[in-house]
């Protein structure tokens, strides 16, 4: 492999796609690597994406993964390194974002980045330094309910800055509709009074494409997924439909759904009330010892021949509350995972080579139990979802499509438009 000009590290599998996605859709040659590679990629590309589940270990843990990564990008020769999280900022009052940040800016000898969430094309913005979930501010957008990191504050300085060593201070709308000249002024106005990151706000596409070139030759820039359609053109690339081919589909079709987020509860009851098959996992059964995995597996089977099938444990807030009461959070999270990965990994078994896969922590969880190691990145299906390409030893030499999408992403009709739009 020569050398890559773009070198990502996301702290989860979906966001890592959601990245992916939108560096091909600008032109770029990219693979995504399950954790750090051992050794370098037989592949020539234009960005790597090391997709790490860090995003909700401890802070030290998380840290140590990413510096690992960071080694490892630097010795296939990036040029500029890229710290991806969710558009959503999840994170906790101890990280994990401001840790990772500044161990990768004290790694790269670095005294400035920037910080910025925005993705428009799914309803993520950033004004006067608060992040809004389309209308409403993320901690009244259903995100002060999540199960592992609640979003009860949409002040991203403040949640920054009490993670963060370094001062964090603002790059707000006005600098940035001016473009770059008055960003890189702004950044070295920042520098001078010792901020070492920066929340950006954007409200548009055209403030991340403003926002694309000012961050030229920055060493490391950390952001949502937002940010990437701006910065393939420092390299000289322009987008391209060949960046996004992959092998023709075939095979048996499913539906994996560990999320709880908003719209994946939508999307489940969109598949359930078009009359498509669902089965619903019950984490007390799994923690009074019931096989869920061989259950679930046994009712899928004769059914899958027929169309997709979906496997879910998607509940609402308060149901997601009363069975972490009673298992305790990290318990449940955990159960589910496992139950949902051998499900996962035992549908490919059976013939299913179309799976998507619902929510952050159940793609890592399923892609593990897969045993892949590398994702091709197709076509975008939604904004931030695309279909992927993987060798598994749960399947045929032909390989599995797949697609991890993040919870709060995708239309209510995600799950069948996804299937028709690979056919």
């Amino acid at each position: 492999m020569g050398k890559i000009l773009l070198g990502c590290i996301a702290d989860d599998f979906t966001g890592a796609t959601d990245l992916a996605n939108n560096l091909v859709r600008a032109g770029m040659r990219v693979v995504q690597t399950i954790g750090t590679p051992s050794g370098a990629l037989d592949a020539e590309v234009d960005a790597v994406v090391v997709a790490l589940k860090s995003r909700t270990i401890a802070p030290s843990e998380a840290v140590a993964q990413s510096l690992q990564a960071l080694a490892w990008l630097q010795a296939q020769g990036a040029q500029q390194i890229y710290f991806k999280y969710c558009s959503t900022f999840d994170s906790t009052p101890q990280g994990n974002i401001g840790p990772v940040t500044e161990a990768l800016m004290d790694a790269l000898k670095t005294d400035f980045t920037i910080a910025t969430p925005a993705f428009p094309d799914n309803q993520r913005t950033v004004f006067k330094g608060y992040l809004f979930a389309g209308d409403v501010l993320l901690n009244e957008s259903g995100m002060q309910n999540h199960p592992l990191t609640p979003m009860t504050d949409a002040n991203l300085v403040r949640v920054l800055q009490a993670q963060c060593k370094r001062k964090v201070g603002l790059i707000d709308y006005r600098v940035v509709a001016r473009g770059e000249a008055a960003i890189r002024a702004r950044i070295e106005q920042l520098k001078a009074e010792g901020i070492g990151a920066a929340v950006v706000d954007a409200l548009s596409n055209d403030d991340l494409l403003r926002l694309g070139p000012a961050l030229k030759g920055m060493p490391l820039v950390t952001a949502g997924s937002g940010v990437a359609i701006g910065l393939p053109q420092n390299f000289g690339i322009t987008p391209s439909t060949q960046a996004s081919e992959l092998p023709p589909a075939g095979g048996l079709q499913a539906v994996v759904s560990g999320s709880c987020s908003l719209a994946t509860n939508r999307q489940v009851l969109a598949f359930i009330r078009a009359g498509r098959p669902a089965l619903g996992i019950d984490p007390l059964r799994i923690a009074a010892g019931v096989d869920v995995a061989a259950e679930a597996l046994a009712w899928a089977v004769p059914l899958i021949r027929k169309g997709p099938v979906l496997v879910y444990s998607t509940a609402d807030s308060n149901a997601v509350k009363s069975v972490q009461g009673r298992l305790g959070v990290e318990a449940a999270g955990a159960m589910v995972e496992r139950t949902i990965a051998a499900i996962a990994r035992g549908l490919v078994e059976r013939g299913v080579r179309q799976l998507v896969v619902a929510g952050g922590e159940t793609s890592g969880a399923c892609v593990q139990a897969l045993n892949i190691t590398q994702l091709q990145i197709g076509p975008q299906i939604d904004p931030g979802v695309p279909w992927c390409h993987a060798l598994s030893d749960a399947a045929d030499a032909k390989g599995v499509h797949l697609t991890l999408k993040s919870g709060n992403f995708g239309s209510d009709d995600f799950f069948s438009k996804a299937f028709t739009m690979l056919r």
